[in-house]
């Protein structure tokens, strides 16, 4: 009912499970779609899987959830999800996920870095998250070989989106243009054949360009 109000979305197809939901989306096109993660036959994590290796290219999809995050949620992000909700977000919240993943941006808040962050390493996922380096303001994997087709300033951009920064807060601490972080977001995706920032986020932690310290 609110999505159907809007004067610039249109709901192209409902579904019941996440096979029903495949079903679905083999016979509409649709830009954005809105993934519950609990559901019977075929939860919204394996449906999301199979829906990115169907079509990489194909719709942007939001999971939702009733925790914080959950395991279903990390398990959807890691399966190629542009970012999660939570099942008691208001009308605002769900319509700027939905504007904000098919812009190419994904839903992904400063808080929601730091929970991630915490579910890599109490889980053991994030093998590759490297302890704190000597000099703090050396970025860590930067040499990683994942890494390597980026440029300085591109890992400083991505360190720094790792850490939840906005574009517009990146743009001020490195003194350039927000367009400039754009053009570099961009950039690093390409390099990297990464979908989104979520994808960004996650390979920075697993690489260790970005390591958890203690109170951070």
């Amino acid at each position: 009912m609110v999505l159907d109000a809007q004067p610039d979305m249109v709901v192209v197809g409902e579904a019941e499970d996440g096979q029903h939901a495949l079903e679905v989306l083999g016979a509409v096109s649709a830009d954005v779609v809105l993934m519950d993660i609990r559901m019977p036959r075929m939860d919204g994590v394996a449906a999301t899987e199979e829906l990115l290796r169907r079509d990489p290219d194909g719709p942007k999809v939001v999971v939702l959830t009733t925790f914080d995050l959950d395991e279903y949620a990390y398990a959807a992000l890691r399966a190629g999800a542009s970012g999660f909700l939570l099942k008691d977000a208001g009308p605002a919240d769900l319509l700027a996920a939905i504007h904000a993943v098919h812009g190419g941006d994904a839903v992904i808040a400063p808080s929601t870095t730091r929970r991630l962050v915490e579910h890599l390493t109490r889980d053991g996922a994030g093998q590759g998250v490297a302890p704190s380096p000597a000099q703090p303001d050396e970025p860590v994997g930067a040499d990683h070989p994942r890494l390597a087709a980026l440029t300085p300033r591109e890992v400083e951009v991505m360190r720094a989106v790792a850490e939840g920064r906005s574009n517009a807060e990146i743009s001020a601490e490195l003194y350039v243009a927000e367009a400039t972080v754009k053009t570099h977001i961009g950039r690093i995706l390409h390099k990297l054949a990464l979908r989104d920032r979520v994808q960004m986020v996650l390979l920075a932690y697993d690489t260790g360009l970005v390591a958890v310290r203690p109170g951070s």
